[in-house]
């Protein structure tokens, strides 16, 4: 009874240590086996016993207890599973992302890389085509002749009879010049007519001012293969050689033709134009001197001694009459400098406008020039 009583006390201990979560049942489970062993085999009928009921309930109790616990470490373990699934999902999510994007980006990259090598092989197939045409243009001048027109004069062709090429090449680029020249006349044409901006005006004003340009850079080429060539002016027509002055037209003659389209002028312009005229006329006249000079030099050069044949002094005489040959080439190059600058300075004195009426009637006046040599040529000659 005693036992039984202590193991009564033990086990409400217990119940109660457990409720106050001090309690393991793992820890005490073999203790409580044995003692119940013990009462089981000496009380073995007596149903009616306290301690009989006391101990399953112990047991059951436990067992619950276990049984949570397993419930909760489950939940535990799952969220936490579920947790780094998530978690994962977003992250090859995040990846794909980034490979979709530079996925796109290498596409849209080798796309700009494919136009721009068709729009370069194209470029290169234009190149192609210009240089063939140019090639089959000079093939078919050395044919006819196209540097031997309307004259006998044969001072452009090589040793031998052979073609300059300097000045075939000219001959074409010159008639493509003509050509852009009478579509920038015309645009000029239409845009005054329009009445367009003055910013889209001076833009044409400066596309024809280039062109003009071009065509001293186009001069200076030929003048290092043949000076002569351009001097004579075989490469204009009959009237404009007649106007003709150290290979090309005259700065202040330049300024009387549009005198009359750039009216009217104010009083500043007025007289800045008088200054550009008057200097123009005075570099002109330094020119002509000085191309007068040379000459009369080259001239004294080839005459020196001329009674005597075999001179000892010929051939020093070659070389001075020479060096002045040379320097023609540089008295054509000042003329068009000057012809370039009086066109720059013109336009920079008048508003966009007046340039534009300028540039025009100076155009319109040297096709007139070639429409007359035209008529001239197709003129009705009468039978002697």
């Amino acid at each position: 009874m005693e036992m039984m009583s202590s193991s009564s006390s033990s086990t409400t201990q217990a119940i109660s240590l457990r409720e106050m979560g001090m309690y393991e049942p793992f820890q005490q489970l073999s203790g409580w086996e044995n003692a119940f062993n013990t009462i089981g085999s000496s009380n073995q009928n007596n149903n009616n016993n306290p301690s009989s009921s006391t101990v399953p309930e112990v047991d059951a109790r436990a067992d619950a207890d276990d049984n949570n616990k397993a419930n909760y470490t489950s939940l535990y373990n799952n969220s936490v599973e579920a947790e780094p699934s998530s978690n994962n999902d977003q992250d090859d999510d995040q990846i794909n992302d980034k490979m979709k994007r530079r996925l796109a980006q290498n596409r849209e990259a080798a796309r700009k890389s494919r136009l721009r090598k068709k729009a370069h092989v194209q470029q290169l197939e234009e190149s192609r085509l210009k240089l063939s045409q140019l090639e089959q243009e000079l093939a078919r001048a050395r044919q006819q002749g196209l540097c031997v027109r309307n004259s006998s004069d044969s001072s452009y062709l090589g040793p031998a009879g052979t073609m300059n090429t300097g000045i075939a090449a000219f001959e074409m680029e010159y008639t493509h010049w003509l050509e852009e020249q009478n579509k920038r006349v015309s645009e000029i044409r239409t845009a005054l007519q329009a009445h367009i901006s003055d910013i889209e005006l001076k833009m044409l004003v400066d596309i024809c001012l280039n062109h003009y340009a071009n065509l001293f850079r186009m001069k200076a080429d030929a003048a290092k293969a043949d000076v002569f060539f351009l001097i004579s002016g075989m490469w204009r027509t009959s009237t404009e050689r007649f106007f003709q002055w150290i290979g090309g037209f005259r700065p202040s003659e330049l300024l009387n033709v549009v005198m009359p389209y750039i009216e009217p002028l104010t009083d500043q312009q007025l007289l800045e134009v008088r200054n550009l005229q008057q200097s123009s006329q005075q570099a002109e006249e330094a020119l002509s001197q000085g191309l007068d000079k040379l000459q009369q030099g080259l001239v004294e050069n080839i005459a020196v001694d001329i009674r005597v044949v075999e001179s000892v002094s010929h051939g020093a005489q070659m070389a001075s009459a020479m060096e002045n040959l040379q320097a023609l080439e540089g008295f054509v190059n000042q003329a068009d400098h000057l012809r370039k600058q009086t066109l720059q300075q013109m336009s920079k004195i008048l508003t966009t406008r007046q340039a534009a009426r300028g540039l025009l009637a100076l155009g319109e006046y040297f096709h007139r020039l070639r429409a007359l040599s035209s008529l001239w040529a197709a003129r009705p000659r009468e039978r002697t």
